[in-house]
């Protein structure tokens, strides 16, 4: 990455003697709740009011994860709550709820220069720099890793200063007291939370929080169909009646609507609108420009979008996203490119040169096809613009409207809105500075939505990626030599310039075309025991930008990795789940996922015609770190294209905080792979999509999904958090039980792309 002013200031003064006092100088913040009557703010995360009710403050955008659930909980648990009495509310943007978990991993993004220094999440500089820019993404399932300890520090603090006004009270030592179920009691003595509340307020938590003895846990094994669930998600009561808000649902008094149309993807630029033909339009009130889109404004949104629809607005176009010039740039990589080797074990011999097995595997751009678009609700009234917004990057929203309307960042107010599924499709926040200069120039609060159309045409997808899969083989069929070359672009460094240095996707694609990036092969490296293994990077210098998705790198290189190894089996004449089997004996995890999921799915050994297909997959290293997960897919093909009957998985994601939250994260990650295996990607000409609808997307109904049935196995490593094992894993299953069913060989992505 080229040197930036950011990346000099920060190496620089990280590796003064200077730095180092400026790092570990402890500072204070002003409390970020906002007490409301009857209600005393404990710290960052809690309040509890009178009548007993405990609100906690969740620094994570809702997305569909249970994350409103999962924080609350561990808040309840810690503090002896009553379940029935907690209520939610999204954390304000403040240092306090820094995601320094995530920082870590991103360090290479915000500290290009030396990455280094900023990849412990324990990191002085990596808190300091977190704080100083209020970092508090949602993203790659950081939520428990980052917030858990925080969120169990805050319970026992604030259930130690209620215990010692209760004590206070009855002459008894507070250690002596117990909190359970909203009360504090002492022998036959007991006193509700919101009795105490205030007077508890006047007393300071002991310097080190008197957390419980075991942190929250669920057993796999408690879990039964019709037993009662001790902590059901929060959420639910208000989506299933409707009154959960997401941002288009949000209504101001003088509100009006708008519809955007966006340049061609590429260098686009607005050129030209007939406004005279918008005038006919019932409701239509005005134009707004962009750099690189129009929105027609009025008093409703459908009449905005006629209206939109009726002035043929105009852009001008160059380098415009094209497949056919992406296959190109894929294919040169492949042939020619300068691979850079990320991970080498073993003799390098094995793995140089041609090898005797070698197989190719693409896969094309995938839509996130989210079920709700782009949204968002600006509101400028005195200098001060407020804005509701479904985002994961909340200060990174702010500061787009910052840099767009030219305002004191604290003249910025964002409101975190629930957002209906994102893939991470919403760390994207181009639409925050639109919805605020189209409230500038109307003079009055606007909400802003994409069409689906404008979604796909605007939205960056999974980056189209090729491998070509090598292998050496001893007497046995056994693997003694693997290598994996992944042509790919520069996605996530690429993702890093958008969000941190606010660059347009054309800024940012042509700034790192080219680039190594070694998240673009995350995930390549086998979990297998194997002599000699390389995983290489071709970087590709592609034409469409490119953005993240759930399952991230892992979502293709467990495709490549599984439908290779399910290869070598098969010409070893191996039977597939003894062939991993052999080479996992340094994984007993992964092993033990295997072998339970073959007795649940009641494998057949992947017999020719029984569409039966197995595959594994692990994310996060160490014996005590990271999840892993086993799947068997039955699927067949038919008239109308794949048809799976079937998916049994079984997944080792560490201790359990809530199991029936862990379990939909799994079912839900691999109906999102099912999706990207059979559907949700399009070809591009001149810079738009082909396909614009939903409908054509592939994306599996309800009638479309199949059977799952998900078993945990008890576990003592560190929680994981599951949402992109399902992803992951699925595709490969899929492919290996087409195999088996129909004895073709499918190594494109989505399947039967070509006949789409």
């Amino acid at each position: 990455m080229a040197l930036t002013r950011r990346g000099v200031l920060i190496g620089t003064l990280a590796g003064g003697g200077l730095a180092l006092g400026y790092f570990l100088r402890p500072r204070a913040f002003p409390l970020p709740l906002e007490p409301g009557k009857d209600e005393i703010a404990f710290d960052a995360w809690i309040k509890i009011a009178k009548d007993g009710m405990v609100t906690v403050a969740v620094p994570q955008v809702e997305m569909g994860q249970g994350v409103t659930t999962l924080i609350p909980q561990v808040v309840a648990y810690e503090l002896g709550a009553d379940w029935r009495q907690i209520a939610v509310e999204p954390a304000p943007l403040s240092p306090l709820y820094a995601n320094t978990v995530l920082a870590a991993r991103w360090a290479s993004l915000w500290m290009p220069l030396w990455p280094s220094l900023g990849e412990s999440d324990g990191s002085p500089l990596t808190r300091r720099w977190a704080e100083d820019h209020r970092f508090s993404v949602t993203a790659d399932g950081t939520a428990l890793a980052a917030y858990e300890a925080p969120a169990r520090a805050a319970g026992a603090s604030a259930r130690a200063v209620l215990a010692m006004a209760a004590a206070e009270r009855w002459g008894a030592s507070w250690e002596e007291c117990a909190a359970k179920d909203g009360f504090i009691t002492h022998g036959s003595k007991r006193l509700a939370f919101g009795e105490l509340a205030a007077d508890a307020a006047q007393y300071d938590p002991p310097s080190t929080p008197p957390l419980r003895s075991a942190p929250p846990a669920e057993s796999a094994a408690d879990f039964s169909a019709g037993k009662p669930l001790r902590y059901p998600r929060l959420d639910l009561p208000s989506k299933v009646d409707g009154s959960w808000q997401f941002a288009a649902d949000v209504r101001l008094p003088d509100m009006v609507y708008a519809a955007i149309r966006h340049a061609p993807m590429g260098k686009g630029s607005y050129s030209g609108i007939k406004a005279e033909q918008g005038k006919a339009v019932q409701g239509f009130l005005r134009v707004v420009e962009g750099d690189s889109w129009v929105a027609a404004v009025a008093a409703n949104w459908w009449a905005a979008e006629t209206a939109l629809e009726r002035m043929t607005p105009r852009f001008r176009t160059a380098d415009s996203a094209d497949s056919a010039a992406n296959d190109a740039a894929i294919n040169r990589a492949m042939t020619f490119g300068d691979a850079h080797r990320l991970h080498e074990e073993g003799d390098d011999d094995l793995v140089t040169g041609g090898m005797p097995v070698q197989i190719r595997y693409d896969v094309a751009p995938a839509l996130h096809a989210t079920l709700e678009t782009a949204a968002a609700t600006a509101r400028l009234q005195d200098g001060r613009l407020e804005l509701w917004i479904g985002t994961q990057a909340p200060e990174a929203a702010r500061q787009a409207v910052v840099a767009t309307l030219r305002l004191d960042p604290v003249d910025v107010i964002v409101y975190p809105m629930p957002i209906g599924g994102s893939f991470d499709r919403r760390l994207e926040v181009s639409h925050a500075a639109q919805a605020a200069l189209i409230a500038r120039e109307t003079g009055r609060p606007v909400q802003l939505v994409w069409s689906r159309r404008q979604e796909h045409l605007a939205g960056l997808p999974r980056a189209q990626v090729s491998a070509v899969m090598g292998a050496i083989t001893d007497s046995e069929g056994g693997v003694a030599g693997w290598r994996a070359r992944i042509a790919a672009p520069a996605a996530f460094r690429e993702f890093g310039r958008r969000l941190f240095d606010g660059e347009t996707p054309s800024e940012a694609r042509a700034a790192v075309s080219g680039k190594v990036d070694s998240c673009a092969v995350e995930g390549a490296v086998p979990p297998y025991q194997i002599a000699a293994v390389a995983v290489d990077h071709v970087p590709a210098k592609t034409v469409i930008p490119a953005g993240r998705m759930r399952g991230q790198a892992h979502g293709y290189t467990a495709f490549f990795n599984e439908s290779f190894v399910d290869e070598l089996a098969r010409k070893a004449d191996r039977e597939p789940l003894s062939y991993r089997m052999a080479m996992l004996g340094q994984d007993p995890r992964l092993a033990e996922c295997l072998q339970r999921v073959s007795a649940l799915a009641g494998w057949d050994g992947g017999a020719d015609a029984s569409g039966q297909g197995i595959a594994c997959h692990r994310i996060g290293a160490g014996e005590n770190r990271g999840g892993c997960i086993a799947l068997i897919a039955s699927a067949r093909r038919d008239a109308n294209g794949v048809r799976v009957d079937k998916l049994s998985a079984v997944a080792d994601i560490g201790r359990i905080v809530n199991l029936d939250i862990a379990r939909q994260q799994i079912e839900g990650g691999l109906v999102f792979g099912l999706g990207l295996t059979v559907g949700c990607s399009t070809t591009y000409a001149e810079g738009k999509p082909q396909l614009t609808r939903l409908s054509e997307l592939g994306v599996p109904t309800l009638a479309d999904c199949p059977d799952i049935d998900v078993q945990f196995i008890e576990s003592a490593a560190d929680p994981f958090d599951p949402g992109e094992l399902g992803v992951a894993v699925v595709a490969p299953a899929i492919a290996n039980a087409l195999y088996s069913a129909t004895g073709l060989r499918f190594r494109r992505l989505p399947l039967f792309a070509d006949e789409l």
